[in-house]
């Protein structure tokens, strides 16, 4: 965790507003909370700023303040962090913008906030500021709709733009947010020691990040696994995905937005949860406050129409949910419940015929609970209160309350009223059922994401904790040269990688050897023929290989054959009892540092297109799930009648290319060994080709 606390900022005592109009404003709004610490405005041209008397400098405050809301010009921004961290403040928020965000002028002006503050805690430049509803503190410069939470807990989202935290404490989704704040830049405080901050605070029941950009994963690793040991959830809206999307990202906050597939491994790793959108952040959020992770998959959902169960099952299916049959008692109470018209299957469709009789729901729910699921939808949606009644609605939502109350939840389980539309789900109603410990989720497709992200987290929670990433490890110095195929394969042996046999040869040696029968071959026939350079990476394309040679005079022919391409050829053993061939590839990005690819090989790289990466370092257990999760492991395990690969020598393969990475982790730019045949006895790597950085290449 970070050596320094972040308490005094986020649970402040005492609060100095720094500024004009914005500061003025973010008092207000402090005390409009109801905010019931010392809060002193300091402005050396103003008398008073709303109502409170002013201070002309901060040395003048009658104590270091815990929380600063500094909304001074950028330059002046600078002078003054410099000063409040002299005088022991707990930590600023820095509204201004005009630094990092705009530039090489404003990256400089960014460091010497930095530099200024000192160590004290500085969150921003370029952010809008922080709310704490369990401490009533609103250092924020604008209207907001967050509530006090008197009691209890709450979620808290930390956002690197203002104006989406903003928009998200408007939700009426009955969500008790008890932290929003915004990070901006994020020059100083990191999204990672806010993580760290926030769930040492035991009234935070999840934490939910907007990130444009994730700074040093190591880092963030690192507060992953310590969120996970808190047990705090975490969900991320991820933005920069897209090329534009991520172009402006770079614009927005000069934030490394970094390779999107690689984040969705880095979260995968670590059991977060990612969301697409802030509606389905928001149900995340509002799932795990309540829930926390789930222990399975399993969903059942009761609905007085087909179209919605339908749905239910078309959403499962999307979303590798499950949906078993019920338990013979389970069938039978509801079928018994809900008589010979009704077809009892899951997801229900238990009709309207016994709408409005609050004692025949409420049968029908306990019976549909006690099948004991992981999670438990009954989908409701109000209808508007300015136009119609809905007291038959109420009917059947306290009749799933009373099913509730009455039904033990299993650990790990959790009940849910869903509406299919947001607008279906009134605040008031979202509200009772938080107080009954059901979550009311605001549109079906959300819900089921939610459950989705929930069962995802509760799978990776219950698997050993992953160790965090190392700190960032650039390539060294030097250019990254390319190894030949000969080469690339004898490093590979070296450490491990199962090689063919074979001989680098040239064309006077083919030919001796076509002479002079006497003279024995370096491998037996059949043989594989490979023209060997450092500017043939595709050799196949532009027929540097041949196949199953059987005698000298084809060997030789198809040398000659070769001449144009190269004057050394690479002699190996033909390889059989192929069960599939797979890439197994080594990348480096500038911010995650060496992964893994693995995917189908040969041709069908650009014919499939699926892959999954692993981030370094990668164990055993990581190889064997990224293989079960690929489209080629039904061949690899056995499909239609044919035997399946040597799976054991197969992960022993890998295991040694990840080793021969992390022993080259400095100078390793990049591998490719396309293919490394899945054999029904062992595995073999017949081509490989390595970028390494080389000081005197």
């Amino acid at each position: 965790m970070s050596g320094r606390s972040l308490s005094r900022l986020l649970q402040p005592r005492s609060i100095a507003f720094v500024g004009g109009k914005a500061a003025e404003e973010a008092l207000r709004q402090c005390r409009d909370f109801g905010y019931s610490g010392a809060l002193w405005p300091v402005n050396p041209k103003r008398e008073e700023m709303a109502g409170e008397r002013c201070f002309s400098d901060i040395s003048g405050l009658p104590s270091p303040p815990d929380a600063v809301f500094l909304a001074a010009p950028a330059e002046p921004s600078i002078t003054l962090a410099g000063e409040l961290a002299a005088s022991g403040a707990g930590g600023a928020i820095c509204y201004a913008s005009e630094f990092a965000e705009v530039g090489p002028a404003g990256r400089d002006r960014q460091n010497r906030l930095v530099e200024a503050a000192a160590g004290m805690p500085l969150i921003g430049p370029n952010c809008y500021g922080m709310l704490n509803a369990f401490d009533r503190v609103a250092l924020w410069p604008d209207q907001h709709g967050c509530q006090p939470i008197k009691e209890g807990r709450g979620v808290a989202i930390i956002s690197q733009s203002g104006n989406l935290a903003l928009n998200l404490t408007m939700q009426a989704r009955g969500l008790p947010i008890g932290y929003v704040i915004s990070i901006g830049n994020c020059a100083d405080v990191t999204p990672a020691e806010l993580i760290e901050a926030l769930i040492a605070d035991r009234r935070v029941s999840a934490i939910g990040l907007h990130l444009e950009g994730l700074g040093s994963v190591a880092r963030f690793s690192q507060a992953c696994v310590n969120a996970r040991a808190a047990g705090v959830p975490l969900v991320v809206l991820k933005t920069g995905s897209s090329i534009k999307g991520a172009a402006l990202t770079l614009s927005h906050t000069s934030s490394l937005a970094g390779a999107d597939s690689l984040c969705d491994v880095l979260f995968d790793r670590y059991g977060v949860a990612r969301a697409y959108d802030p509606s389905s952040f928001l149900e995340a959020l509002k799932l795990l406050h309540v829930a926390g992770p789930l222990s399975g998959k399993r969903i059942t959902s009761a609905s007085c129409s087909g179209g919605e169960a339908s749905l239910v099952a078309d959403f499962a299916e999307r979303l590798q949910l499950e949906t078993p049959d019920f338990a013979a008692s389970v069938q039978s109470e509801l079928e018994q419940v809900l008589g010979p018209r009704v077809a009892v299957a899951n997801p229900l469709d238990y009709h309207t015929y016994i709408w409005g009789d609050a004692a025949a729901q409420t049968r029908c729910f306990s019976a549909l609970l006690k099948a004991g699921f992981e999670v438990s939808i009954l989908i409701l949606d109000y209808p508007r209160a300015d136009r119609c009644e809905s007291a038959e609605w109420d009917v059947t939502l306290k009749a799933f309350v009373a099913a509730h109350q009455a039904i033990a939840a299993p650990p790990g389980s959790v009940r849910i009223v869903a509406s299919s539309i947001a607008e279906g789900m009134p605040e008031s109603v979202a509200t009772m059922l938080l107080e009954n410990g059901i979550v009311p989720a605001n549109g079906l497709a959300e819900a089921m994401a939610s459950v989705a992200a929930a069962a995802r987290i509760g799978m990776a929670w219950s698997r050993p904790c992953p160790p965090t990433l190392p700190d960032e490890n650039p390539a060294s110095p030097g250019v990254a040269s390319l190894w030949d195929e000969a080469r690339s394969k004898a490093a590979l042996r070296a450490a491990g990688v199962p090689i063919p046999s074979s001989k680098l040869v040239s064309m006077e040696e083919l030919k001796s050897l076509s002479r002079d029968a006497c003279n024995p071959l370096p491998v037996q026939f059949p043989v594989v023929l490979k023209a060997v350079g450092n500017d043939l990476a595709h050799k196949t394309e532009v027929g540097g290989v041949a196949l199953n040679i059987s005698s000298r005079e084809e060997l030789v022919l198809a040398a000659e054959r070769m001449t144009h391409l190269t004057d050394r050829f690479l002699v190996e053993d033909m390889v059989n009892d192929v069960v599939a061939e797979l890439l197994v590839g080594i990348g480096r990005d500038p911010q995650f540092g060496l992964f893994m690819t693995i995917g189908a090989g040969g041709v069908f790289v650009e014919l499939l297109r699926s892959v999954e990466h692993l981030l370094l370092p990668a164990g055993r257990g990581d190889i064997e799930a990224a293989l079960s999760r690929l489209p080629v492991h039904q061949m690899l395990s056995g499909f239609r009648g044919r035997p399946g690969c040597d799976m054991a020598a197969l992960v022993d393969a890998i295991e040694a290319i990840v080793h021969f990475a992390e022993t080259h982790s400095t100078h390793l730019e990049e591998m490719d060994i396309n293919p490394l045949l899945a054999l029904r006895t062992g595995a073999v790597a017949v081509d490989a080709l390595i970028r390494m950085r080389e000081k005197f290449a």
